[in-house]
């Protein structure tokens, strides 16, 4: 065995030797590739300065970026060049030579001395004052490798931060209102450029919410004192003598027009107030009116008569956007002419309005957590402006089919056909007031629904729903949603002759397809990092939803599926659920991405479990990629293949589950992954599938543990996600034997038969 790694070994090194020549041979007369950087760091022995840390920072701004390699071979030049140029700028031969290949970056795109210099201005600029820095370059072979050495400077701290200003003006009074926690130059922390230029902005930003619409950073100006002795600088801040003196006023807003049909082909001027309407001291040039000046009103969140506030304007836009009806939307502010009266501004927002009327169609397959897979085909049709205050009226026909690969679920396809009517309106829907000033529109919607499903060789079932429901965004990041009422109804008809057999010999099963009404009410919380490439990335999503309270009341059950309404039992439970996500920035494109899911059921009363469409659902695409849905839990059990076909699907009333994904690049835009996931569903009652199913104290010992690896393929548009994972620990193995880490055994093929699970997925699976 060993004889045969190092002859391997040696043929792939000869390669690698073979397809250097190659390349050293392909490269311009004179030129070397470039190879990256090296960086030596001397200081003085009371410099604290990690060296280390100095060395990442200098590399994210060293240019050129080296090529990439693989094991020291730059892969994607040699094909580059094995490629070679292609007669056309389109096709196979010039998609291989441009993404999978790589141009070479040469030794002529190197500057020592220009990179140097860089150098020495960055640490400066990052409080090393007396730094200074070198370089030169080392040619080994075909490749050359730039060598810089940095003489590092003590870091200086801020001793003092002071503001230099005239008294007597207004503008003083509002800078010094800046809340000085929020200071960006810190006193004892290091001098950075950076902080000053942050504070700038802080400056304007906080200027700019008290009126000040001309003032800009470029207005402050900093001195900076180093002569003080101890490494440490004075900072003085002030603003330049040469300001305008518009700058220094606070603008008043005197008015506010609103064009709401606005196209470039044919503007209608500023300034003229011919067939103008003024609603809520708003004015507004529509000559077609098909929107009402109340509801156009309604996203201006300030008055003519208030200070100008940037925090308005931009909540404003933002309204104007998230109301549905214009696809462009753009403001202009014009001060007064008047130089001997500067504080004034008259504002006014162009709408340009999308097409009121759409029609849509789409057809496309999906792939369910509950093993089916299918395709569906969508019409729908779109009023965005149906009552003339901007509400969308959606009506929408679909039909599906529905099949699984799973031996037990076969012969048992589903066919769907339903229909749904929305209408949104973008404000509070309540009978009480409130107030509407966040920067994004509050929405309204009423639901109905209805839908016809055919389980082939079992039954039909009829659904219908009606809900009402508020969405509203306390920030951009922060999401609420609250279903005040919430109703679905459901019952079973057309059973087969199959289908009744098997309710007499299981006759828990009679359970399952219930005529069933759930009467409730939800809230749904949503929150998630708005940098997407921030080093921690966080989100979390946490939902209540309640059913059966009210009917309980007036209704009282003794025990479960006692008690109708309108000939259907009434569903009682409360349901908690939480999904945290936290990924974590390793290394450029390298993510740590895990999730804790939790959820917890309660039915009570008139309900022995949670309705099956409630119901947590584990394993598949998107969960426990080791085992398949249908095929885990609940708890301790393996469902029976009656089971599988006849239960609207299989899961539990609580859950737990947990997954971790390192994720990392390949090539291009093909990147891979490992993972692990873990977790199970329980029941809190035995009807259905027995006590083995329920959850008690030792619900640890039912944990279920897979690992696997993946593909992720970006086509811009979407993600190709190929995973394969095995179990690890199978909880349904009699006590002690759940482990099977010692029986695998990838060259088996009945091994791989029965345990490699391959998963196709759209997207990330979180």
């Amino acid at each position: 065995m060993i004889q045969r790694f190092i002859y391997f070994l040696c043929i792939a090194l000869c390669a690698v030797f073979i397809c250097s020549c190659s390349i050293s041979k392909k490269l311009p007369a004179g030129t070397q590739l470039y190879k990256g950087a090296t960086y030596t760091i001397e200081k003085d022995k009371s410099n604290k300065t990690s060296a280390r840390s100095i060395k990442k920072e200098l590399k994210r701004i060293t240019a050129p970026t080296p090529n990439k390699t693989i094991l020291g071979f730059p892969l994607r030049v040699w094909l580059w060049y094995a490629v070679g140029e292609p007669k056309k700028q389109k096709g196979f031969k010039f998609w291989l030579r441009n993404k999978l290949g790589e141009a070479p970056v040469l030794s002529t795109v190197v500057n020592t001395k220009s990179s140097a210099m860089g150098f020495e201005s960055y640490l400066q600029n990052r409080g090393y004052f007396k730094t200074n820095a070198s370089g030169d370059t080392s040619i080994k072979g075909y490749k050359v490798t730039a060598k810089y050495k940095i003489n590092l400077g003590l870091p200086y701290t801020i001793n003092d931060v002071k503001w230099v200003l005239d008294s007597s003006t207004n503008i003083t009074t509002d800078i010094y209102r800046l809340p000085p926690k929020e200071t960006y130059i810190v006193k004892n922390k290091q001098y950075d450029l950076g902080n000053i230029k942050a504070e700038r902005s802080r400056t304007d930003l906080h200027l700019k919410t008290l009126g000040y619409y001309y003032f800009s950073p470029d207005y402050v100006i900093a001195l900076v004192d180093s002569t003080i002795g101890g490494n440490k600088v004075n900072v003085y801040l002030k603003l330049k003598n040469e300001m305008p003196r518009v700058a220094k006023v606070p603008q008043t807003i005197r008015r506010i027009t609103l064009f709401p049909n606005y196209t470039l082909l044919s503007p209608p001027p500023d300034t003229s107030r011919k067939n103008m309407q003024m609603v809520k001291n708003i004015f507004i040039r529509d000559t077609i009116r098909e929107v009402k000046g109340t509801a156009l009103v309604r996203s201006v969140t300030y008055q003519p008569g208030d200070l100008y506030n940037i925090k308005d304007q931009n909540k404003t836009l933002n309204r104007f956007i998230n109301m549905g009806l214009y696809k462009f939307v753009k403001n202009r502010y014009e001060g007064n002419k008047d130089t001997a009266n500067l504080k004034y501004l008259d504002v006014y927002y162009y709408l340009t309005p999308l097409k009121k009327k759409s029609v849509n169609a789409e057809i496309g397959s999906f792939s369910k957590s509950n093993s089916f897979t299918g395709g569906q085909l969508n019409i729908s049709w779109k009023n965005r402006n149906t009552f003339g205050g901007a509400e969308q009226l959606v009506t929408k026909a679909y039909t599906a089919f529905e099949y699984s690969l799973n031996d037990s679920l076969q012969k048992n396809n589903n066919f769907r056909i339903g229909g749904e009517v929305s209408l949104l309106f973008p404000r509070y829907v309540l009978p009480f007031k409130l107030s509407e000033s966040n920067y994004f529109p509050p929405k309204t919607r009423f639901t109905l629904a209805y839908e016809w499903l055919r389980r082939q060789n079992l039954f039909t079932k009829n659904f219908l729903r009606f809900q009402y429901d508020i969405t509203w965004k306390e920030t951009a990041n922060k999401e609420h949603t609250v279903g005040p009422v919430s109703v679905t109804y459901s019952n079973l008809t057309n059973a087969t002759p199959e289908y009744l057999t098997q309710l007499a010999i299981l006759p828990s099963l009679q359970l399952a397809n219930l005529p069933e009404i759930l009467l409730g009410s939800f809230y749904n919380f949503t929150y998630n990092t708005i940098n997407p490439n921030a080093d921690n990335i966080y989100y979390f999503t946490g939902s209540l939803d309640v059913a059966g309270n009210l009917a309980g009341l007036t209704n009282k059950a003794t025990a479960p599926y006692t008690k109708k309404i309108a000939g259907a039992f009434f569903a009682q439970y409360a349901k908690l659920d939480a999904d945290f996500r936290y990924t974590r920035k390793l290394a450029t494109d390298v993510y740590l991405a895990n999730r804790f899911q939790v959820g917890i059921g309660l039915p009570y009363g008139n309900s022995a479990f949670l309705p099956f469409s409630r119901q947590f659902i584990i394993g598949g695409t998107n969960s426990l990629r080791g085992f398949r849905p249908r095929q885990i839990g609940p708890g301790r059990v393996i469902t029976s293949a009656i089971q599988q076909v006849y239960l609207p699907q299989v899961g539990g009333d609580i859950k737990l589950e947990v997954n971790s994904e390192l994720r990392f690049p390949i090539f291009s835009k093909v990147k891979g992954a490992v993972f692990v996931d873990l977790g199970n569903i329980w029941m809190r009652d035995s009807t259905l599938y027995g006590p083995s199913s329920v959850f008690t104290k030792t619900f640890m010992k039912d944990i279920a543990v897979n690992a696997g690896v993946g593909l992720r393929v970006d086509i811009s548009v979407l993600v190709l996600r190929f995973d394969f994972a095995i179990p690890l620990r199978k909880p349904y193995l009699p006590m002690g034997n759940e482990w099977v880490v010692k029986d695998i055994a990838p060259f088996d093929k009945q091994w791989r038969s029965d345990n490699l699970i391959f998963n196709i997925g759209l997207g990330y699976p979180f």
